[in-house]
Order: C-alpha cells, then sequence, then structure tokens
C-alpha cells in the first residue's frame, strides 16, 4: 500500500498533469493550425523553438525557467519558483512539443482540397475548421493529450529545478520515487514506479491503437 505522503504526491502528480495537459491543447490546437497552414518563410523558426525541449537538458531548461520565475526575475517580487503555479508552467513548456507536433501533422495531412470546396459552398474559416479540420485532426489531438499528459507524468529535471521537494506543494511522484531510492526504500520506490509503468504502457497502447485504427490500409 502507498502510504498517505506518496498518496498526495500522486495526486499532486495527476493534477499537474491534468492542468497542463488542458492548457497545452488550448495552446496545441491553434498553434498546430497555424503551422500546418501558414506559408511564412520563417516557420522553421518557430518549430525550431517548439521542439527545442525535445533537446535540450531538462535541468538546462529547469535553470533557466527558475531564474525568469525566481524573485530576481522579470516578475520581480510575483515570485513563482517552488510553487505549483510554478511546475504547470514549466510542464507546459516541457511538454509542449509533444502536444503540438502531432497536432501539426494531423492538420498537415488534411486535403487542402477538402476544405477548398467547403469555401466554394460558402462555408467560413471558423465554420471550415470546426466542422472539418478539427474533425479530420481528432486522432492527432488525441495523440498529442495523451502524449503530454504522459510526458507530465514523468517529468523530473524540471520540477526539481523549478518546484524542490515541497510536500503538499511540489512534491510529485517522480521526485517522491528519487526520495525513497535515495533512502534506499525501494519497496516504496517499487510501488510508485510501477504505478507509473503500467499507467504510460496503458497510454502508449491506446496512442498506437488509435494511430493503428486510422491508418489506410489495416483491416
Amino acid at each position: 500500500m502507498l502510504s498517505e505522503s506518496d498518496l498526495n504526491a500522486l495526486w499532486l502528480t495527476i493534477q499537474l498533469a491534468l492542468i497542463t495537459t488542458a492548457i497545452l491543447l488550448l495552446m496545441g490546437i491553434p498553434i498546430g493550425w497555424w503551422l500546418a497552414r501558414t506559408r511564412w518563410r520563417f516557420k522553421f523558426i518557430l518549430d525550431a523553438v517548439i521542439a527545442l525541449p525535445l533537446v535540450l537538458p531538462p535541468t538546462v531548461l529547469g535553470f533557466y525557467l527558475l531564474i525568469f520565475l525566481g524573485p530576481k526575475g522579470p516578475l520581480g517580487d510575483t515570485s513563482l519558483a517552488f510553487t505549483f503555479p510554478g511546475l504547470i508552467i514549466g510542464s507546459v513548456i516541457y511538454s509542449l512539443p509533444f502536444v503540438v507536433q502531432p497536432i501539426q501533422n494531423a492538420f498537415s495531412s488534411i486535403p487542402s482540397e477538402q476544405l477548398e470546396v467547403a469555401s466554394t459552398l460558402g462555408s467560413t474559416q471558423w465554420k471550415r475548421f470546426f466542422s472539418i479540420a478539427l474533425p479530420l485532426a481528432r486522432p492527432g489531438v488525441l495523440t498529442g493529450a495523451v502524449l503530454g499528459f504522459a510526458h507530465t507524468l514523468g517529468e523530473f529535471g524540471v520540477v526539481l529545478m523549478i518546484g524542490g521537494n515541497i510536500p503538499g506543494s511540489t512534491r510529485v511522484v517522480s521526485i517522491a520515487i528519487y526520495d525513497h531510492v535515495e533512502g534506499l526504500n525501494y519497496g516504496d520506490a517499487h510501488r510508485l514506479a510501477l504505478f507509473l509503468l503500467v499507467l504510460s504502457f496503458l497510454m502508449l497502447l491506446f496512442v498506437y491503437g488509435l494511430n493503428r485504427k486510422h491508418r489506410p490500409g489495416l483491416i
């Protein structure tokens, strides 16, 4: 059985993942749509900025976020370092490419002819987006949501740098596992790690099953 401290860390992690995923979807859908349809010649710059967390060491990103969110950063006295809102900001930035890229790819795969036909029939741009583009991109949106949620569950470097290890406030599951291993409490670490392992595997099964279902030529 999990201890009360571990249950609190687990609940805090789930809250963080849910809030982060919701924010990422609100951001990722319009960003992914714009990146998929724009002809701006410097689009590759924004693509690189969004993909940066994929290659940047988490501790480096966490360090600069700590400086930005700390008392000496642009926010001044309103320091968000070592707070739950600070964790949300860090998680949104760190998981952004995992949500935007699947959504962008889904929008890019929509044939332009479908949108052009709807346009000739008098459909407005907003109506084309909500009635045609978004339903067709649903697999990519769901994939982005699952990947963003799963990625947030397992964050360590970024959350440790900007959140520290404050029980009930910033102590998430990955930090709790690290504490147990450091204290040689392998049984407690195993129970938490196994929960994340099973949950992550189930979410990946959902993503791959969804992609297989919508892949042409498969029965």
